[in-house]
């Protein structure tokens, strides 16, 4: 046990030496997080880590962590934040990376606090997509087209878990300054360039502003 825990110190002592960037990505189902996610890695060469994605890896590598993972949701059991925490530090040492948009994650105020417990660090900023209930749901019955009967109650059920448990994340985050709200019911391009703004760093803004009045 005691080689456990030095092991996951050691993992803890890694990344905050590294002082990574960590921004937390969170925006209800439909609100286009996966899609601005991929054009963030792209342009600012970002790592992109989704907590589902891993936990689904791990599960399908078959190893004794899955297995449990498996088990777990197969009993409608919610997987201890402590687990999730641990791919996380696990994905963020071995992609290379000190940059990294956490997807999906934290889901509640329990997340969060373990989070920041666990790994001592506070993300830069949490981004935000915000988006009218009516347009996400539009966005996912258009996505599984033939089948908006099946599931419509099932994402109205989303809507609501995201409401009851991520809202009171972003309020504690919009108490720290630390929110960035993007409106992600507009086309795509325009929530990136929205995206861009924040992403930029200010003295590259300021070129830019100065560059566009030069040439206008």
């Amino acid at each position: 046990m005691g080689t456990v825990d030095a092991a996951n110190k050691d993992v803890n002592v890694s990344l905050t030496d590294e002082k990574p960037i960590v921004v937390f990505v969170l925006g209800g189902p439909g609100s286009g997080k996966g899609t601005q996610c991929a054009n963030i890695v792209q342009h600012f060469l970002y790592t992109h880590l989704s907590a589902g994605d891993l936990l689904r890896a791990e599960i399908k590598s078959g190893s004794e962590n899955g297995t449990m993972i498996q088990n777990m949701i197969k009993e409608g059991k919610i997987v201890p934040s402590e687990v999730t925490i641990k791919l996380l530090q696990k994905a963020m040492l071995e992609s290379g990376n000190d940059k990294f948009l956490i997807d999906g994650f934290p889901r509640n105020e329990e997340n969060r606090a373990a989070f920041e417990a666990v790994t001592k660090i506070e993300p830069d900023f949490v981004l935000f997509f915000k988006c009218p209930e009516e347009e996400m749901e539009r966005r996912l019955l258009s996505r599984n087209q033939g089948r908006e009967d099946d599931n419509i109650e099932t994402i109205r059920k989303r809507f609501n878990v995201f409401l009851e448990s991520s809202l009171p994340v972003i309020q504690y985050y919009k108490a720290k300054g630390k929110v960035r709200e993007i409106d992600a019911a507009k086309p795509i391009e325009e929530v990136f360039e929205a995206v861009k703004v924040v992403f930029t760093p200010k003295g590259e803004k300021a070129l830019y502003h100065i560059a566009f009045a030069i040439l206008c």
